[in-house]
Parts: structure tokens; sequence; C-alpha cells
């Protein structure tokens, strides 16, 4: 039975999406979302982050973590100084509906010191979705905001040295 709830949702998650094409988003500000950390503390963003830079870390399936997890590792392995936020966006009404189930799946596999680096965004999802594009969903959309929330890197072809040398290079 559980077996088929999860089925029954992860078929709902999907049926309701929409295909944006892939954006060069470089120089544009990032638009104004409302998330919520794995903590359960609202943030904004950028606005919550206005002040510093910060490296956006944008997935939209679960797949995405994979690509997510290459790029914290290569920034961890190369000591690069920046703050960054893991930022699951979901688009849709099911979604939104089954927000706590998904959070909930999320903390039991995110360990809790990391929480607040995880912002999850439902509401606006559809928003960042079209701002970015979601072709090849399971690549990871990185996102550079400079100390105004505009985006000075953005790159979304899955983890290469190549793309975390440019990112570093602007830090």
């Amino acid at each position: 039975m559980r077996l088929f709830i999860v089925m029954a949702m992860a078929m709902l998650l999907t049926a309701c999406s929409t295909n944006y094409p892939n954006q060069s988003i470089t120089g544009q500000v990032f638009p104004s979302v409302s998330g919520q950390t794995l903590e359960q503390l609202p943030m904004s963003l950028p606005d919550d982050l206005k002040g510093k830079v910060a490296l956006l870390l944008v997935g939209y399936k679960q797949n995405s973590q994979f690509d997510i997890d290459r790029w914290l590792i290569g920034l961890d392995m190369t000591q690069t100084q920046v703050a960054v936020y893991e930022v699951p966006t979901i688009q849709g009404l099911f979604p939104r509906m089954f927000s706590t189930f998904i959070d909930n799946g999320m903390r039991a596999g995110i360990p809790k010191p990391l929480w607040k680096g995880v912002v999850t965004v439902y509401q606006d999802g559809d928003q960042v979705q079209a701002f970015t594009g979601n072709e090849n969903p399971n690549n990871t959309r990185v996102v550079l905001l400079d100390a105004q929330g505009k985006v000075i890197y953005f790159y979304d072809q899955g983890f290469s040295v190549d793309a975390l040398n440019q990112l570093r290079a602007l830090l």
C-alpha cells in the first residue's frame, strides 16, 4: 500500500509540470521568491541574501541531488569560500499539497546541521523554473548572486571541473 501511495504521488508531481526552454540569465536579477529552510524558517530569495555573495544550487527533480552533490564535493575539495544554498524548486499544486511529506523525506536524508542551507521553494517554483528554464531537469542550476541579487554566473550543463574553475575565478 505504501508503495502505491508513493507511486501515485510521483505521478501527480510530474503530471502538472510546465516545460520551459533553458535561459541565459547572467546579468539579470534573480526573481523574488519565497521558500522555507528545512529548519522550517521562512526565507526570501534573493532578498535575505542581500549584502553578500551567495551560490544557489537549484534542483528541479530528486535526481538533481546527484549533480548537486558533485558541486558540493567540488566546492569543498577546492575550499571555495562562498555561502551555498541548495534550493529544491518544485512547481505545481500537488507538490505544495505534499510539501510536508517531501520536506520530511529530505530531512531524513540530509544531516541536521545542513538544514539551514536547504531552502525548498514550492509556491514560486514555477517562477524560478521559467526564469532559468527546466530542460534537462537532472542538471543543477548553478546561480552565483552578487551582493545585490544579480546573477553573475550561471551554469546548467551538469558538473564539470572547468565550470567549477570559472565559478571560482569570479569569486
